[in-house]
């Protein structure tokens, strides 16, 4: 396979796309926003554009990618290095107020998404969308790779009812799209007005590359996903930042394990192997495993859990393994195991489970321990096929 070439990278190596933007520049980015060679798009855009780069933006967890988890929000500031305004979309507004968008004729997005409903990068740029619909700005993003691959769908369709920061548009919890297909999406299926859109393309990217089959430098998106293969198992681990049950933020292993004081590892993982001989769920294995989160929940205590190793990426299913888990632990824990209250990324009065899962009939299967099999009835996937088809840039 060839080395994928980002949508960042297109426009490094094109004089001709880099003398198509005449005006002035803004880039929303974050820490994975890098070229092939590790160089920052920010110091790009300095080279190429000039005194014409004039504002910068960063999402949730910051332009630095240093803050942690939901509702910890970042300051606005003037950026050391290159002296010009740091806009923060995750602080007081999670919409770029008209100030900010001031002297702008282009705003590019070079963001890494991790292919799953749950991460907020695909909404910071839907609102951007939105914002923009009536200014003559024209958004352009710079293509990066779907993570997990552009091919596999999984889960269930975002119920409006319970749209948050973490789900506002109809689509399921493992999404195949890459971040400039979710752009193409909004402005062909949700938007109420369309805004000027330019997608930059990745070379040599195919819908069925994970990660590792990029060549491309893994460089955390967000602070919890050190790893490309973090990636493959947030869709599932993620479900516990709806309980009180420590996903691994404070380790060296976040969003890949999750724990309780009171479990014991080993006992746990042969209820689960138990378990597992029914719900035909396969490409994993589940080991058992004891660790001490230095932060967020549990902090300073010993908690025995497990952490999935993916096997097989083309048999594991994510969403049904992490929901299978929400559901063995649940029961296996019995009075200790406790969902985590509101608010949560916003919402001050559902359930955080239920704005995770975007339903709460999901949290109703958990309780009531219904069968693997139930959870066919939760996906409902062919007109969302059909639209991601009419959309598909590769």
């Amino acid at each position: 396979m060839k080395k994928v070439k980002t949508g960042l990278d297109a426009l490094v190596n094109s004089a001709n796309l880099q003398n198509s933007f005449k005006g002035n520049v803004a880039l929303l980015c974050h820490n994975a926003s890098v070229d092939s060679t590790c160089t920052h798009a920010s110091i790009r855009f300095k080279e190429l554009f000039g005194n014409r780069f004039v504002k910068l933006f960063g999402p949730q967890h910051g332009f630095n990618t240093d803050a942690q988890d939901n509702m910890i929000e970042t300051n606005h500031c003037v950026h050391s290095y290159f002296n010009i305004p740091v806009y923060s979309l995750y602080s007081e507004t999670r919409i770029p107020t008209d100030e900010m968008l001031e002297g702008i004729n282009y705003l590019f997005v070079d963001l890494q998404d991790v292919g799953c409903r749950m991460y907020t990068y695909i909404y910071t740029l839907t609102l951007l969308l939105e914002k923009c619909s009536k200014k003559d700005i024209e958004i352009v993003v710079l293509d990066r790779p779907n993570p997990i691959n552009g091919i596999d769908i999984e889960g269930n369709i975002l119920d409006l009812e319970f749209e948050s920061f973490i789900g506002r548009h109809p689509i399921p919890v493992r999404h195949g799209m890459t971040i400039g297909e979710v752009a193409l999406m909004h402005q062909k299926f949700w938007a109420k007005e369309k805004t000027k859109l330019k997608i930059i393309k990745m070379q040599n990217w195919e819908r069925g590359m994970y990660f590792e089959d990029t060549q491309l430098p893994w460089l955390l998106p967000s602070p919890n996903i050190a790893r490309a293969e973090s990636a493959l198992t947030f869709p599932a681990i993620v479900l516990f930042e709806g309980t009180l049950l420590s996903e691994g933020r404070g380790t060296t292993q976040p969003l890949e394990i999750v724990g309780h004081p009171k479990i014991e590892p080993f006992s746990l993982a042969n209820n689960l192997k138990n378990s597992l001989k029914t719900s035909n769920l396969e490409g994993f294995v589940l080991r058992p495993i004891t660790f001490t989160p230095t932060f967020d929940k549990h902090q300073e205590k010993t908690c025995g859990g497990i952490q999935v190793h993916v096997t097989n990426r083309k048999t594991y299913k994510p969403w049904r393994v992490g929901q299978f888990l929400l559901r063995e632990l649940y029961h296996y824990l019995g009075c200790e195991f406790k969902w985590r209250q509101p608010p949560f990324e916003y919402n001050y009065i559902k359930q955080p489970i239920d704005i995770i899962n975007g339903t709460d009939r999901l949290r109703h299967w958990v309780e009531n321990k219904e069968p693997i099999e139930a959870l066919n009835g939760f996906e409902n996937l062919e007109e969302y096929q059909w639209q991601l088809n009419e959309i598909k840039l590769y």
